[in-house]
This record gives structure tokens, C-alpha cells and sequence, in this order.
């Protein structure tokens, strides 16, 4: 298809927003709840509602949402929320036009194969899921016609942790606009009695904090948050809302005179045990810290800073140890030390020398750490009432010594032999996780990833603060043989201070005259407990049977060892989250979607993550997992555009980069090249009309080709005619016919959408100059959307932006220019010099365009692109070397 001075049209979109069949899209999220639309004006949000109802820590929380379609067109309108990464869903379900459609949790195999089906007759699954550090995204969208409303209602369930001696209960709101009924209401019920209860939101302004309505009783608590429009307006003359962050619950309950509580509600129970005023038990910790080469940077700098401040706080009564491992290994000292002021003092010059090199032996680390501490048992060098531990931190995988992660986790296991604890932190996204969570586990552990943020060093400082005062040590709870059945885990290593251990079971017998509860802890004996019946006023239903499940599925799914014992639990875990609706690891919930113009559509797929199946989610795409649609933990908007301006968006962190590319004109650079699904777009440059009096040649983008081997389609376009090559045929305009592979928009405001069956759409803008202009000409600028479509292996100047990029941006300084400061970036391993600068954003206006505040990157973007600017040159137009 051969066509002359083409007629284009902007698309609007972000890398998780794109159009279907040209109706703009749109985004809500709510706990982190949001509308983005091709014009925001056509999609309303109604009413925003968020009911939290706490029974005894665990939660069941209803999150409701409306929106109106004010269009005069049908709208895909998408739902978003970020919920706790320690709930389960237990229900999703949407109203339309007075018919609901409801959520029904399935085996994932057969929500694979339902989602199979779906994309086989070429119909889309709309739900997906992302990970964050505390919070996972759940995302779903839905065809509503005009003039129509949609009420989303999701729900979902989690046992609250107490961490520092308090209870959280998290809520994060982004409406991005004014919503008509916007509400936030918690109702908690403690039969213990309320401690108490402090509410506040990062979003709150003085004015905003008298809303904050909080009525405490005994045992109950009521909490909301309800402003009006007006009240939500950044300014009184604003659109924009005020609301944007998160809205924070804290409570704790009253531990008076018994050490403990056991509730009882429809035959079972659940025990409480968080005895106050416990002294501290000394601790023997030996720090264990990976200084390999991949540790530089940010990462090792934010390690030093970490480790001083944790040693400035290890109590004088503990002693510690330091060992630094890459290939070889190297103690502090030979023993552990107590942990004086002038031994901390020595201690902290010590971490101050680290500096990374060689490769990562993880095995031989953590065995010297093992071996120091049972010599020193052996030796009495250390407090016999002291519990020994070991916190590992390390980034990347073991490639010296032994590298068999199974091995690894043997030889580790069998050392401890249960005599310690081991502690396990990830640093980064590159780190295996599962590898570092189940080695923690088997010995009484837990893993935590440290995420590569400017709060890495408060990341690594809070952890260690949770398990720095241990309480008591071998804590073993004890309940009646003949009156107690299914009981979730009662042995823990630890008690920490302000935490607290959580049992459930079911009754076998309601005589609780003979219910003896004993717990032993370093040989002592207590049975000092309160029973309680919870007032069934105040509870939602079975919530202690539901409280019960939760434990036992999670403990079902932690399960390790033989084979079969590890099936065996899963498929007791599987019946247990079909049983009681939950969407665990084992489980999708589906949702048949309603059936639009177009005919049916394919259903919904709810999934939950692991943390092991979600590394490097905060800030990067991720192919969530063999079903899944794939949606970036936050949105990524890449375009190269101008002369040629290369651009990556970042919109939920409010931050750009940017660079140029400049080279001869009639260079051809690969853009993208996606070897997996046979997709590969190519762009050349061109020069000006003539050299500008200053010397300068500016180059552009001024033909574009665009190659899929797997629909044998291949595309060109210029800024003076598109030609399309079909099954070894070049079709004109005139004998085009519609093609099954490819579709072709063009508008009259010089665009041109691209749209390839089952894979990704493009949009190419047309920058016409004025004919006469002496030195410019007309170019082209590219667009990507759905780039969900495209594999994790995809590449190219732009390509390799997909995923989304990670950096830091700190010591920021005057530049050359007042309003252009310098600052340092860390990225993929550098450190660059980079300036604050703008590029011009031509989505929303083709002539003007929008100035873009972005850190660009100097010398062709070098150490942001993968290799260098030279490494993308291609010999042709659809050629791949």
C-alpha cells in the first residue's frame, strides 16, 4: 500500500494505558486509586469507598469504587489498586448496567487453560498483578458504553503483624481528581481493650487533619476520613486533589496483667502471645556482608553507611562478628567480640575499608560464620542465656566455591543443626530470592529484599531493628492433645520485641474447663492466660475459622523437604484456598467479562505473587509469569522524537531521562528488535536541507521500518509515503484490501497507528516544516504501545527501555546554566554526570509540543544504553546486523 503525504493522528497513552480499536482508555486505582483518560473529563469517578473492619488483627477490608463514562462512545476503563502484599483476595466483582459479574476462584491450571482458550480465538485477559516492596497492584479493565456506570467491588483478607509494638494498617489513594463521595472508614474491635490509635496520611495538610474523625471505646475503635470537593482541591480554584499518598492506621492492644489471650469464636481458637516487660536476651550476631564486584556503586556505599549505624547500636551486653566474602573470605577477627564502645569503634573503621571485587562465594561465607560461632560455644567465649544468629547480606548469585544452590542450603542446614538463626537479605534484583528465603526458613529465619533505593541504608537499619532484642529463644506452645486439633506452626526460634506469635486451631471438645495451655521458653514454664469470647456484635462472622485458614495455608505453602512431602502440603494448601476463596500462589480467581460490540470477551485472571517470582518489580517490567498480561510496577513511556531526542517517562516517579543520538545523516539504528516474536523496527536518520552558520548538523528520524518475520509484514514509512509489503506483495492504495495481519489507521493530523495481529501497535507522527524553511525538512517521530506484548528479551535504542530502568540521582550542584544544575547518577553500574534539562513531549501537541523536565545523559547516552551508540548501527533498513 503505497500512499502520498499522509495524514496522521496523536495517540495519547502511557506503556500500561493504550487505545482499543480507538476509544481512549482509562485508568482507575484506588488504594492507590486513579483515572487517566484521553480526556479526563469523559470518565467520572463517582464515589471512592474504602472499609476496613479489624476482628482481632485480621482484617477484611471492601474496597468500592464508581465511575461514569461521560462519553458519547463505549470506553475500556481500567481498575487499579494496591493492596498489601501479605493479603488474599477473596472476592472481585463489577456492576454494570444492573448485572453483576462475580469472581470465582479456580486451580491456576484451569485459569491457564481458561486463559488459553480466551487468546486462542483472539480475545484478550484483562486482570494482572504487580509487586511492590509492601504492596502488590491488581488491575482490571472493562468496556462500558456511554452514559454508563461501572461499581467495582474488590475485597480482600490479612492477619495484621505487629512490628516496633504496634499494628498498621496501610491505605494508599491517588484518585487524580475530585471525587463526589470520597470516603475512608475502619472499625476495630479488640477484645483485649484498645492501647491506642493514631491515624495520619502523608497527603494530610492542616486544614486537612481536623477530618480525620477517630472515636475510641474500651475494645472498639471508629476511624474516617471523608473531605468534601472543595476540601480535596490542591487550591481553591483547582482541579487538581490534594489526595495522593498514604493513608496510615497504628494500634496496639492492652496487655495488662496476663501474659497472653486464647479467643474462641464457632469452635475454634486463636492465641495471642506478647507478654510486655520481658528483659532482653543478650545476642551473638555475626554480620556475614558480599563486597563482589557487583556490589558497586550505590549499593556497597549505602552498606557502609548501614553497617555503621547498626553497630553503633548493638547493645553492650551482645557480641558480634564481622566477615567480608567475594572469592576468598575475610573475618573482622577469629572470634566474636563484645560489643564495647572502643570494639564498635574498631569495628566501624573496619567497614568503612570495604570496597567491592572478585565473584560471590556464598557457601564458604556463611560456613566460616557457623563454624565462628559453635567454636566460640564450645570455648564458653560466650554468655550461656544468649541466642546466636547469623544476617547474611548478599546481591548476586554464588559463582565461586560451591554454586549448587540445593548444596548450599544442605551444607548450611546441617551446620546450624537448629542451634541458630539464620537472617537473609537481598540486595537488589538480581539476587536469587527464593534461594536466600527457603535457606532462611530452613533454619528458622526469614529473608527480607533490600530494594536499590536512595532508602536502602533504612531499609537494612529496620531490619536489623526488628530482630536486634530478642525476648525469649526455643518458644514452644503447648495445647492439650485430646481438645485441640489442626494447629498452624507453635514452635518459633524467637520472640522479638514488640512482635508477637499468633497460633490458630480447632476445637475438638467445647470443655474448656480442660483447655491447659503451657508455653516453654529457655526451660521456663507459664499457663497465665485469659480466655476471651469475642462479642459476636462486633466480629464478621467465622472470622477466627478464616483467621485459622490463613495461618495454615500459609504454613502449608512454606513447606520444605522430601518430595513428597512438600506435594502433600500443596495439595492440602490448594483444597484450603478453594475451600475459603482465597487467591494464593495455588489459586487465580476469574471473572467472565461482559461481552462488548465485539463480541465475547476472554476472562479476568487474578494472581498471587510470590516474592521470588517478582524480583526487580519496583521500577522495572516484569513478564509476570506464563498467563499473565504484564503490567510495570510502574508505568514506563519511552519515544524517540526531534533530532533525535531519545525519551524515558517515568510518571509514578515524576522523573525522565533523556538523551540524543548524533551521528551522519543516512545512519540506521535499530530501535527495537524482539527476536522471540520476530519484530524488529529500524530507523534512518536524515540532515538538514543545508549546514545551519553555526556549524551545527541536527539529524532526524526520516524513514522507519518495520519488519514482523512471524506475520511476514514489512512496513515502510517516510515522511513522504507508507508502503506496506504483505505475503511477497507491495499493495497500492487502490488495490489494498483489508489484511488479517496488519491494520492501518491514518488521520488527518499526520499520524499513522500500526497495529499487528496479536503483538504490538505503533504510532508515527508526521513534524511537517514549512516547505521554504531554508535549513529544516519533515521528520518523523515513534510511538510504542502495548508494549505488554512484547517478550522480556526485546532490545534496541528503545527496546531496552521496555522494562523499565532503574537509577539514583543524587549530589546535585549548580551546572553551566543557572536553571540546568549537574548531578550524579547511578545506573547499570555507573556513575554519570548527567544535567537537568527538557525535551519536548509532542503526544498532546503535534505543533508545540510540551517541554518535559528530564536528566539527560551525555556523549550519545553513554552508560545508559547497553554498549555504545555505534552497536546499533545496521546495514539496512530491515536488516538485523
Amino acid at each position: 500500500m503505497t500512499i502520498r503525504d499522509p495524514l496522521f493522528v496523536v495517540v495519547l497513552f502511557l506503556f500500561c494505558i493504550s487505545s482499543a480499536k480507538d476509544m481512549s482508555r482509562s485508568l482507575i486505582c484506588y488504594q492507590c486509586m486513579y483515572f487517566v483518560a484521553h480526556s479526563v473529563q469523559m470518565v467520572e469517578v463517582l464515589s471512592v469507598t474504602v472499609h476496613c473492619t479489624v476482628a482481632s488483627r485480621f482484617t477484611h477490608t471492601v474496597m468500592t469504587s464508581t465511575a461514569l463514562n461521560k462519553a458519547n462512545s463505549s470506553q475500556e476503563i481500567f481498575f487499579e489498586v494496591d493492596l498489601p502484599k501479605t493479603a488474599f483476595i477473596t472476592n472481585f466483582s463489577m456492576e454494570i448496567e444492573g448485572q453483576i459479574y462475580v469472581g470465582v476462584v479456580n486451580e491456576k491450571e484451569q485459569a491457564k487453560k481458561q486463559y488459553e482458550k480466551a487468546v486462542s480465538s483472539g480475545r484478550t485477559a484483562g486482570l494482572v498483578k504487580a509487586s511492590g516492596r509492601k504492596m502488590e497492584k491488581f488491575s482490571v479493565s472493562v468496556n462500558i458504553a456511554a452514559e454508563s456506570n461501572v461499581t467495582f467491588i474488590l475485597t480482600y483478607e490479612e492477619l495484621l503483624q505487629r512490628k516496633f509494638g504496634k499494628y498498621e494498617i496501610l491505605t494508599r489513594i491517588n484518585p487524580k481528581q475530585l471525587v463526589e463521595n470520597f470516603q475512608i472508614v475502619a472499625d476495630i474491635y479488640e477484645p483485649q481493650g484498645i492501647a491506642f490509635v493514631d491515624a495520619h496520611a502523608t497527603f494530610l495538610s492542616n486544614e486537612l487533619l481536623p477530618l480525620v474523625e477517630k472515636t475510641v471505646t474500651d475494645n472498639k475503635a471508629h476511624i474516617s476520613f471523608s473531605p468534601t470537593l472543595d476540601q480535596q482541591r490542591k487550591c481553591p480554584e483547582c482541579d487538581g486533589s490534594l489526595i495522593n499518598g498514604d493513608f496510615i492506621i497504628k494500634y496496639d492492644v492492652k496487655r495488662a496483667s496476663s501474659l497472653g489471650d486464647i479467643q474462641i469464636v464457632n469452635g475454634y481458637f486463636v492465641h495471642f502471645f506478647a507478654p510486655p516487660d520481658l528483659p532482653r536476651i543478650r545476642k551473638n550476631v555475626v554480620f556475614v556482608i558480599d563486597r563482589s564486584g557487583s556490589m558497586a556503586g550505590p549499593k556497597m556505599i549505602q552498606t557502609r553507611v548501614a553497617m555503621e549505624s547498626i553497630l553503633s547500636d548493638v547493645h553492650p551486653d551482645d557480641y558480634f562478628g564481622i566477615i567480608l566474602f567475594d572469592s576468598s573470605i575475610e573475618p573482622w577477627k577469629q572470634s566474636l567480640t563484645k560489643a564495647t564502645e572502643e570494639n564498635v569503634d574498631e569495628a566501624i573503621k573496619f567497614v568503612r575499608q570495604i570496597y567491592p571485587r572478585g565473584t560471590t562465594n556464598i557457601n564458604d561465607s556463611v560456613m566460616k560464620a557457623i563454624h565462628m560461632l559453635q567454636d566460640d560455644r564450645r570455648n564458653k567465649k560466650l554468655p550461656e542465656r544468649s541466642v546466636d544468629m547469623i544476617i547474611l547480606l548478599t546481591d548476586g548469585m554464588p559463582n565461586e566455591g560451591e554454586s549448587n544452590l540445593q548444596r548450599i542450603q544442605q551444607n548450611v542446614c546441617e551446620a546450624i543443626g537448629g542451634n541458630m538463626t539464620l537472617f537473609c537479605l537481598g540486595f537488589g534484583d538480581d539476587v536469587d530470592y527464593s534461594f536466600l528465603d527457603v535457606m532462611a526458613k530452613q533454619n528458622n529465619g526469614v529473608a527480607r529484599r533490600i530494594y536499590e533505593a536512595s532508602d536502602a541504608t533504612l531499609q537494612l537499619q529496620g531490619f536489623y531493628d526488628e530482630v536486634a532484642s530478642p525476648l525469649l529463644s526455643a518458644v514452644d506452645l503447648r495445647y492439650p492433645d485430646n481438645a485441640v486439633d489442626s494447629l498452624t506452626p507453635h514452635h518459633f526460634s524467637q520472640l522479638f520485641n514488640g512482635s508477637e506469635i499468633v497460633v490458630a486451631g480447632r476445637l475438638s471438645e467445647n470443655d474448656m474447663d480442660n483447655f491447659l495451655v503451657e508455653v516453654f521458653a529457655n526451660g521456663a514454664s507459664v499457663t497465665d492466660w485469659d480466655v476471651i469470647y469475642p462479642e459476636k456484635d462486633y466480629i464478621f462472622g467465622d472470622f477466627t475459622e478464616r483467621l485459622w485458614a490463613y495461618l495454615t495455608i500459609q504454613q502449608l505453602l512454606e513447606t520444605s523437604g522430601p518430595a513428597e512431602k512438600k506435594s502433600n502440603a500443596t495439595a492440602k494448601a490448594l483444597e484450603m484456598s478453594l475451600k475459603y476463596s482465597f487467591v494464593t500462589p495455588l489459586t487465580s480467581m476469574v471473572v467472565t467479562k461482559p461481552e462488548t460490540e465485539d463480541g465475547p470477551s476472554g476472562p479476568l485472571i487474578a494472581d498471587k505473587l510470590t516474592e521470588g517470582r517478582t524480583a526487580g518489580e519496583a521500577g522495572r517490567r516484569t513478564q509476570l509469569s506464563w498467563y499473565d498480561l504484564s503490567i510495570a510496577s510502574h508505568c514506563v513511556f519511552v519515544v524517540v522524537d526531534g533530532d533525535p531526542h531519545f525519551m524515558i517517562e517515568l510518571p509514578e516517579r515524576e522523573d525522565a531521562l533523556c538523551f540524543n543520538i548524533n551521528d551522519s545523516p543516512g545512519t540506521i539504528f535499530n530501535l527495537v528488535k524482539d527476536p522471540s516474536i520476530g519484530l524488529l523496527v529500524n530507523g534512518q536518520t536524515i540532515g538538514d536541507k543545508m549546514v545551519a552558520p553555526d556549524g551545527k548538523v541536527n539529524t532526524y528520524f526520516g524513514r522507519l521500518g518495520v519488519v514482523h518475520h512471524s506475520l511476514g509484514v514489512r512496513l515502510e514509512v517516510t515522511t513522504e509515503y507508507i508502503t506496506l509489503h504483505s505475503d511477497s506483495t507491495i499493495h497500492s492504495i487502490s488495490t489494498f484490501s483489508p489484511n488479517p495481519s496488519v491494520d492501518l489507521l491514518l488521520t488527518k493530523d499526520r499520524s499513522v497507528k500500526v497495529t499487528l495481529r496479536d503483538s504490538v501497535k505503533f504510532v508515527i507522527l508526521l513534524h511537517k516544516v514549512w516547505k521554504m524553511h531554508p535549513y529544516h525538512q519533515d521528520y518523523l517521530g515513534f510511538y510504542t504501545l502495548d508494549s505488554h506484548l512484547l517478550s522480556p528479551s526485546v532490545h534496541g535504542l528503545l527496546g531496552q527501555f521496555y522494562h523499565g530502568i532503574e537509577f539514583e540521582v543524587g549530589d546535585q550542584r549548580p551546572g553551566e546554566v543557572p536553571e540546568k544544575p549537574d548531578a550524579t547518577m547511578y545506573v547499570k553500574g555507573h556513575q554519570l554526570n548527567v544535567t537537568r534539562g527538557w525535551q519536548r513531549d509532542f503526544r498532546k501537541d503535534l505543533k508545540r509540543g510540551k517541554n518535559v523536565p528530564c536528566w539527560f545523559i551525555h556523549s550519545n547516552g553513554t552508560g545508559l544504553i547497553d554498549g555504545s551508540a555505534e552497536d546499533y548501527i545496521v546495514s539496512g533498513l530491515f536488516k538485523t546486523v
